[in-house]
């Protein structure tokens, strides 16, 4: 299936750039937003590691309008102060996005977004019917707060991914190769190797604010307000079993949550499935296709058929 290509941003009520990735035959699918994560943009959708075609293609040919936005504040939605951007602006200017392509609307968040999903679900309800979370953040109202060691007005050292790091409150954290290869990629068997240097120098810079809120310190993680709101969704949660942060025990305990307040939620982890060493990046590795696959039929069964408990 042909795919059209094209872009757009909304000013209001923050500038948002995305990409539009639609099948040249109209469907009764629904439009699928793509967000990416942390240190990432849009383009972790279009292309993968070793050049293939990336999950934004893949997802418009099997029928599925897919929308690629980049946050508020990064990539070509352009700047934002560091002091002004936070989660919050970040739920506000998606949820403009969401509503202007109308209902319905499948999410697909991963990782540092992940907590962006749990609010919007909870917010544009109405609009969002399902919402696929790979590797994703949990919501503030589960995680654990990290540890602050000292603090001062500009500087803190606190805690992250297992060790311990100091953050310049006032600057954009640049990812390191450290970061890089330790928590983006780390064992994963399905990374290609050869393409480490040039991902790295893909990578953007993380708002200072952002990712103090992705580990909670001083309980700054984006919450769910209500809860209750997520009652009936359907939700897809799919983790590789290579991922620093993201194990079975982490992962699963958000899906937990989200049963406990009603949602209809299923864990895919990969390795039930008979996957193994998959690492963070799940949409730029060797078995990307796979995993697409994966969440696709999901997305087929979810519009066809009653929710089944996995």
């Amino acid at each position: 299936m042909s795919v059209i290509h094209a872009t757009g941003l909304i000013t209001a009520p923050v500038p948002v750039y995305f990409e539009t990735f639609a099948p040249a035959a109209a469907t009764d699918h629904p439009t699928i937003v793509m967000v990416h994560g942390g240190a990432h943009s849009g383009a972790c959708y279009q292309r993968t590691a070793d050049g293939r075609r990336g999950w934004a293609y893949l997802f418009a040919e099997r029928g599925y309008r897919t929308v690629v936005p980049d946050w508020p504040g990064t990539g070509r939605s352009g700047y934002i102060p560091l002091d002004r951007l936070n989660g919050a602006m970040v739920v506000e200017g998606l949820g403009a996005l969401i509503r202007g392509l109308g209902a319905p609307v499948t999410l697909l968040t991963h990782s540092m977004s992940g907590c962006y999903g749990w609010r919007l679900l909870e917010l544009h309800g109405d609009i969002v019917d399902r919402l696929v979370g790979v590797a994703p953040g949990p919501p503030g109202n589960i995680q654990k707060a990290a540890p602050v060691y000292a603090e001062t007005e500009r500087e803190i050292e606190t805690e992250a991914s297992g060790q311990r790091v100091r953050i310049d409150k006032t600057a954009p954290v640049v990812p390191t190769r450290d970061f890089v290869e330790r928590k983006l990629i780390g064992t994963s068997r399905y990374f290609p190797r050869e393409r480490i240097a040039g991902y790295a120098a893909s990578l953007r810079p993380i708002p200072p604010n952002i990712l103090l809120e992705r580990q909670n310190v001083h309980g700054r993680q984006v919450r769910v307000s209500e809860p209750g709101k997520l009652a009936g969704k359907r939700i897809l949660v799919i983790t590789g079993t290579d991922d620093l942060d993201h194990g079975r025990e982490v992962d699963g305990a958000i899906v937990t949550w989200l049963n406990a307040n009603g949602a209809k939620a299923d864990f895919c982890f990969l390795a039930d499935r008979g996957i193994v060493g998959n690492g963070h990046m799940l949409m730029l590795e060797d078995n990307s296709d796979e995993i697409a696959g994966i969440i696709l039929d999901w997305l087929d069964d979810a519009r066809t058929s009653p929710h089944q408990a996995s």
